[in-house]
């Protein structure tokens, strides 16, 4: 049985200073609590560790084979708290965070980018996927927070705080350059090829949502795993994209593009940070959800 591990720490430094003495400066005890604390652990394994001396102790054979463990797992708990010291401080560490393309793209990346410059000792870890697996991976703690894109099954054990608003939008090229600056109704898709996301995102069921709403069923052309290849495929005039602005914006303003326009507006949508109700963020995760705030703050 182990016992005490006081004890061990009070062996530890005597037998590391060879005194007594010292061994009561280093731990702030008195002489005698550390010659009580040395004669308790060897009481209690039945063996002599330590042999007097004029000038201090010297450790008997069977105190050199105990030292011998002893100090490299007092060295190695040393470490261990030198290590979340360095952690608490920002010096290392890791986060773990849990975003899709487009919230990587256009929300996290520019704070990724701060955040590496002031602490370059910790190191980032994104898992790149879909709405729904962030929130699966938030849920299982294999990622700090996640930055997801409405709408989502928030819950009890997650809180999402709105960051940015987003717009879906469809966009076509200059075969459908007769729909250019007319007013659609939404109805109409359900005549034209249409591009969109495949199902396993928060964008397509949104969109399936908001048109089965109106009651308008679509089957999409071409159903595609990232939305710049929906782009693409626009540029091409295979179909008409559905997309958030942000990923056609370029191609909008070069007029590669343009944007088809109903007679009644798609609500907008939202990037949220999430993260769990129930789990601590480790210092360097909490420190990147700080510049993210503070930023936020700036700008408004």
């Amino acid at each position: 049985m182990i016992g005490n591990l006081e004890y061990f720490k009070v062996f530890y430094y005597t037998a590391r200073l060879g005194s007594v003495t010292g061994a009561a400066g280093v731990l702030s005890l008195s002489q005698p609590a550390v010659s009580q604390s040395l004669k308790a652990l060897e009481r209690n394994l039945g063996v002599s560790l330590f042999q007097r001396e004029a000038r201090g102790v010297r450790l008997t054979a069977e105190g050199q084979l105990l030292y011998s463990y002893v100090e490299k797992g007092y060295e190695q708990i040393e470490c261990g708290v030198e290590k979340v010291t360095a952690m608490l401080n920002l010096e290392l560490g890791e986060v773990h965070i849990g975003a899709s393309d487009m919230t990587l793209r256009f929300y996290l990346l520019p704070f990724l980018e701060k955040f590496h410059e002031r602490f370059p000792g910790i190191k980032v870890i994104v898992a790149n996927a879909p709405t729904p697996e962030t929130l699966r991976l938030l849920r299982a703690g294999k990622i700090d927070f996640g930055v997801v894109s409405t709408p989502f099954e928030q819950g009890t054990d997650i809180q999402g705080d709105p960051v940015r608003e987003i717009e879906d939008i469809f966009v076509a090229g200059r075969r459908f350059i007769s729909y250019k600056n007319k007013m659609l109704d939404l109805q109409e898709l359900e005549d034209l090829p249409m591009i969109f996301l495949e199902g396993n995102t928060s964008t397509r069921s949104y969109m399936n949502t908001y048109l089965s709403g109106n009651g308008i069923v679509l089957q999409p052309e071409f159903e595609l795993s990232t939305s710049d290849m929906i782009v693409q495929f626009a540029l091409r005039n295979l179909g008409i994209g559905c997309v958030v602005r942000d990923f056609a914006q370029e191609a909008l303003e070069a007029g590669l593009l343009f944007e088809l326009r109903f007679n009644k507006m798609i609500p907008k949508r939202e990037f949220c940070v999430v993260t769990g109700r129930r789990t601590p963020l480790s210092a360097a995760a909490g420190k990147l959800l700080q510049i993210m705030r503070e930023d936020e703050k700036n700008d408004s």
